[in-house]
């Protein structure tokens, strides 16, 4: 089980990165646009910096739903490969067998 401060820190990120996320994809349009003037694109990209760190999608650690461990993560089922491994040997993930030959 992976620390709970690491958790809600994690948590606290995916919050910011849904709260700041049209500002930034907004801000971010405004700095790729090759109309718009130097000082204009300039301003956007300050005001970019400006916004807290945390708010971008790069910071998110991908964490297993079930315990928390960062690493051996399968996206598709959002779960690390020991949580799968336990859960699956239980019989709670439906279609998985135990391999045996």
């Amino acid at each position: 089980m992976a620390k709970t401060s690491s958790v809600e820190k994690n948590n606290r990120r995916r919050k910011l990165v849904d709260q700041y996320a049209a500002k930034r994809a907004a801000l971010k349009a405004i700095i790729m646009d090759q109309s718009k003037s130097m000082e204009e694109r300039f301003r956007a990209q300050l005001k970019l910096a400006e916004l807290p760190r945390n708010s971008s999608k790069t910071r998110i650690r991908n964490r297993c739903e079930v315990t928390g461990r960062p690493r051996a993560y399968y996206r598709k089922l959002k779960m690390s490969r020991v949580a799968l491994r336990e859960l699956g040997n239980n019989g709670l993930i439906p279609g998985l067998v135990k391999s045996s030959w």
